[in-house]
């Protein structure tokens, strides 16, 4: 009679089916779930709201005023921001051993599911903000954002786990894509039921203006957390402990020492550092304009809240397009060299938005980003899934250097943004302009990665690398007859 263990089905990573259409079909929702947090909360709806707290707050008509949190005088629009720095730090702190954490356990998709719900239910509860609770709120805005952010770390690692290496990019763009149609939908429905009051003159469903907009976070939760189901149950389960593997020194320790292993193995693999130093300053560079992008149209091109949504729909909506595109360019010259086309394009958008105007030219810019910005996100996550070590255990580990080194990225190019356009003024323009010099450094950094074999088998401390043609050339395209 065979035991429960031998009949247990076998989900170690060399033994989880890829390119299983179920599996794979399941893991793009996840972007369709968790992408409307950006959207909603970071770039549109909330950001507004948040004005008319502080304004509410300090009784002036001003969402720069500063406003009383914790005994501390900030200005309004730098506490949000101060918000977001500080979620990222800390998930910056804790991913890396949480990651570790995971793997060792073998316990992926239940950090994947603990940080979703942290994420969905704080959002969800951002619909009790409101004057008398906006301290309390700004946690809980803090809190969503640690969810969404670590979230991701794990669903990403996901992708070298159930895809084939060719299939990578095509992936990971269906993926982000799935995410911009999701969130696009949503954002939709959340202003048909802002704007409902307004254009009618009376509530929609018993509801004003403002109720509508604090019901747009809870259905936010709601979505998320509710379309998350659908990874949930089609991606693999989790595999439990490896075999052999002791806990006599408990969890915590255990993932100090894989987080330490997954090191001394990064310290073989000289290009995935090249890839990360270049994907640590063009990325720094293109999140810092898709964060300010909305502000810049407010403050120095003086849009009205119709044009900013029309912009940030548009973005959502060539993203799609640039995903697509990027990923068949990829396939026929190579991932690097389609990356580094995108990140020139993005060095010419640092010079036309020095001189970009309101109107048409804004537009056309609007859709060269959002072209842009679908590419370098989703190539940027397929070509890290083609250099880690394939079938490698701590693929979540792994991802989390990828993850700090986004979010550090962020935080430091907001410093950046912020403190030249105080140098200048409070003259944005110039802020965008110098922003081109991360470009031009990660332009730099891929080229140097152009033509190798990306991927060097990680090896023990004192062993050798594998020859370098035992490797898959992911800098190039693959030959065809």
């Amino acid at each position: 009679m065979p035991t429960a263990s031998a009949t247990a089905p076998d989900t170690s990573v060399e033994n989880i089916p890829k390119d299983d259409k179920r599996i794979t079909r399941g893991w793009t929702f996840y972007d369709w779930a968790n992408s409307v947090y950006p959207l909603v909360i970071t770039s549109s709806i909330f950001p507004i709201y948040w004005g008319s707290m502080v304004k509410a707050v300090t009784h002036t008509d001003s969402g720069k005023t500063p406003v009383d949190f914790l005994g501390m005088h900030v200005p309004g629009t730098s506490l949000q921001n101060y918000s977001v720095s500080a979620a990222f730090l800390i998930i910056a702190l804790i991913s890396p051993l949480l990651t570790s954490l995971a793997d060792f356990s073998g316990r992926k998709k239940l950090f994947l599911q603990i940080f979703c719900y942290i994420g969905a239910i704080s959002c969800a509860c951002l619909y009790f903000f409101e004057p008398s609770t906006f301290t309390i709120s700004v946690f809980v805005f803090i809190m969503a954002t640690v969810g969404f952010s670590g979230s991701i770390v794990f669903y990403n690692s996901y992708l070298p786990d159930i895809s084939s290496e060719e299939k990578f990019d095509s992936l990971s763009a269906r993926g982000f894509s799935m995410g911009y149609i999701g969130s696009v939908l949503l954002l939709i429905l959340c202003l048909m039921l802002i704007q409902g009051p307004t254009l009618s003159g009376t509530p929609m469903f018993g509801l004003t203006a403002g109720q509508a907009t604090r019901f747009s976070f809870l259905l936010t939760g709601i979505w998320w957390a509710g379309f998350a189901q659908i990874p949930f149950f089609t991606l693999p389960a989790d595999r439990g402990r490896a075999p052999g593997a002791t806990s006599d020194s408990g969890w915590l320790l255990n993932g100090f020492r894989e987080l330490g292993k997954v090191w001394e193995e990064t310290k073989q693999q000289p290009n995935l550092k090249r890839f990360l130093l270049a994907y640590f300053t063009y990325n720094m560079g293109v999140q810092t304009v898709m964060y300010v992008a909305t502000l810049f149209g407010d403050e120095e091109l003086h849009l009205d809240s119709k044009s900013l949504i029309i912009t940030i729909l548009l973005l959502q909506i060539v993203g799609i397009l640039g995903a697509y595109l990027f990923s068949k360019l990829s396939e026929r010259i190579g991932n690097t060299r389609a990356l580094s086309w995108a990140v020139f394009i993005w060095m010419l958008i640092c010079v036309a938005g020095y001189f970009v105007q309101a109107g048409w030219s804004f537009y056309a810019l609007a859709s060269v980003i959002g072209l842009t910005m679908g590419a370098v996100q989703s190539l940027s996550r397929s070509t890290y899934s083609k250099i880690i070590p394939e079938n490698t255990p701590n693929s979540a580990a792994y991802f989390s250097f990828f993850d700090v080194t986004e979010k550090v990225g962020i935080v430091i190019g907001l410093v950046v943004f912020g403190g030249i356009s105080q140098l200048m003024g409070g003259n944005m323009r110039y802020s965008i302009l110098a922003l081109i010099v991360f470009f031009i450094l990660g332009l730099i950094f891929l080229l140097q990665l152009r033509g190798r074999k990306l991927r060097d088998d990680a090896a023990a401390p004192g062993q050798d690398l594998a020859p370098p043609l035992a490797t898959p050339n992911v800098g190039m395209p693959t030959s065809t007859k």
